[in-house]
C-alpha cells in the first residue's frame, strides 16, 4: 500500500519523521537484517569488575556531607536541569496521557508532582532549576494544555520547555507499513533513546548550556521516586563521569536491563538484547531509567542501535523499531550507582498502570505528604 499522504507527512515531520530511515528499516526487515534474532549482543555478557557499582556513603557521614555540599552548591548556582521523559503512546491508563492523571488530588498529577519536586528544591537550595519535558505526538497537546490549565503549576513559564520526541510508523513482519482497521497508518514514538538527539535538535540543550546549565537529571514521568537529591548530584560531580546511572537491587519478578561487562566496557544492556537462554541474574541490580548527565557531553551525535520489537495492535502483530537511552553508556564515561528502592527515600517507585497506582498509594502519600502536602525534595 502507499505511504503517508502529504498531509500526514507534514504532521509527521513536525516530530522529526525520517522517511529514509523508515525505508531502510523496511528493507532490513524484509531481508532479515533486522529481527528479534539480530537484536542479540554479539559478544559475551560478563559480570562487571569489582567496584564497578557504587553505593552512597551513610547519611550524616563526612563523605555524605561532602557530596551533599557539592550538589547543593551546584543547584544554588542554577546548574541543574530536570528532563521528564513524557513520551510514549498514552495507552496504559485507558488512553489518557499518564502525566495528567491525578495521583494525590486534581492538581497533584504525575506531572504536577514532578514540578512540585522542582519548586521544593528551588526553595530549599536556592537557584533556578529548568524543567524540560520530552513529549510525543500522542502526549504533547494534553501536556501543554495541562500546564496551561494549572498556571504552569506556579513555576515561571520561562523555566519550562517542551520538546518533541521523534515519530516513526509501525510495520508488519515483512516491513510494509502497518494499517489499522480504519486504514490509517499507525505512528509511534521510537523509544527513550530519542532523548539525546531530540534534546539537542530542538535547541533545548544549547539554551540550557548557554544559560549556565551543567547537569541534567533525566527521569521517567511515572517513576515517583526519581526526585532531586543533592547527594546523588554530588556523587555524579565527584565521579567526574559524563553519566551516572541509578541502579536498583533486583527482585525476583524484575525484568529489565542491567550493567554488564561487554566488549571491554561496563555498560547497560537491555533485555531486548539478551541471547536466548542467557541468565541476567548473574548481576543483582538493574536499570531504573534514571540518569544524571554532564550536559555538554550530550552535544554530539550518538550511533545508537535500532532494535526490532513486536507489539499487539488491534489484535495483530505490529513491528516497531526502537532505540534505548541506556545505550548512551556505551559512548559516555559512566558512574553506576546503586540506590534505595524501599521506604520514603526510595528512588524507584514506577507506576505503569492504574493498579500500580492503587497499590503504591501508601508509599506515595509518605513520600509526597498526602493529599495537600508538599513534596520533600531533600
Amino acid at each position: 500500500m502507499s505511504g503517508p499522504t502529504e498531509q500526514q507527512l507534514a504532521f509527521l515531520q513536525q516530530y522529526g519523521f525520517d522517511q529514509e530511515l523508515q525505508r531502510r528499516w523496511r528493507d532490513d526487515i524484509a531481508a532479515g537484517r533486522l529481527s528479534v534474532e539480530t537484536n542479540a549482543v554479539t559478544g559475551d555478557l560478563l559480570v562487571p569488575p569489582p567496584g564497578s557499582v557504587h553505593k552512597l556513603p551513610g547519611a550524616g557521614t563526612k563523605a555524605w556531607r561532602e557530596l551533599d555540599r557539592l550538589g547543593r552548591e551546584a543547584i544554588a548556582r542554577g546548574e541543574l536541569g530536570v528532563v521528564v521523559l513524557n513520551g510514549g503512546m498514552a495507552t496504559r491508563f485507558g488512553g489518557v496521557v499518564k502525566g495528567v492523571v491525578p495521583v494525590l488530588g486534581p492538581a497533584r498529577t504525575f506531572l504536577g508532582l514532578c514540578v512540585e519536586d522542582v519548586t521544593a528544591a528551588e526553595r530549599q537550595y536556592g537557584g533556578r532549576i529548568r524543567l524540560f519535558l520530552m513529549n510525543s505526538f500522542a502526549t504533547q497537546a494534553a501536556t501543554q494544555q495541562h500546564f496551561a490549565e494549572h498556571g504552569q503549576f506556579g513555576k515561571d513559564p520561562g523555566t519550562i520547555e517542551h520538546f518533541p520526541q521523534f515519530v516513526a510508523l509501525r510495520m508488519d513482519k515483512k516491513g510494509e507499513l502497518f494499517r489499522l482497521a480504519s486504514g490509517d497508518l499507525s505512528p509511534y514514538g521510537p523509544g527513550h533513546g530519542d532523548f539525546a538527539a531530540a534534546f539537542r535538535r530542538s535547541g533545548a540543550l544549547r539554551r540550557f548550556l548557554d544559560g549556565g546549565g551543567r547537569y541534567l537529571l533525566v527521569r521517567n514521568v511515572d517513576n515517583l521516586g526519581a526526585r532531586i537529591d543533592p547527594v546523588i548530584l554530588g556523587h555524579h560531580i565527584r565521579s567526574k563521569c559524563q553519566a551516572t546511572v541509578e541502579l536498583a537491587p533486583k527482585w525476583p519478578e524484575d525484568a529489565g536491563g542491567s550493567p554488564f561487562q561487554y566488549l571491554g566496557r561496563t555498560q547497560l544492556i537491555e533485555q531486548v538484547r539478551y541471547r536466548p537462554g542467557f541468565d541476567p541474574n548473574i548481576v543483582d541490580v538493574f536499570n531504573t531509567n534514571t540518569f544524571w548527565f554532564t550536559a555538554d557531553a550530550l552535544d554530539r551525535d550518538f550511533d545508537l542501535g535500532w532494535y526490532y520489537v513486536e507489539k499487539e495492535v488491534e489484535g495483530r502483530r505490529a513491528v516497531q523499531v526502537e532505540h534505548l537511552i541506556g545505550e548512551l553508556t556505551a559512548h559516555l564515561s559512566t558512574n553506576f550507582l546503586q540506590v534505595r528502592r524501599s521506604g520514603a527515600r526510595t528512588r524507584f517507585l514506577p507506576v505503569k498502570t492504574p493498579e500500580d497506582l492503587a497499590a503504591a498509594r501508601e508509599e506515595i502519600v509518605e513520600m509526597y505528604g498526602g493529599e495537600t502536602g508538599t513534596a520533600d525534595a531533600g
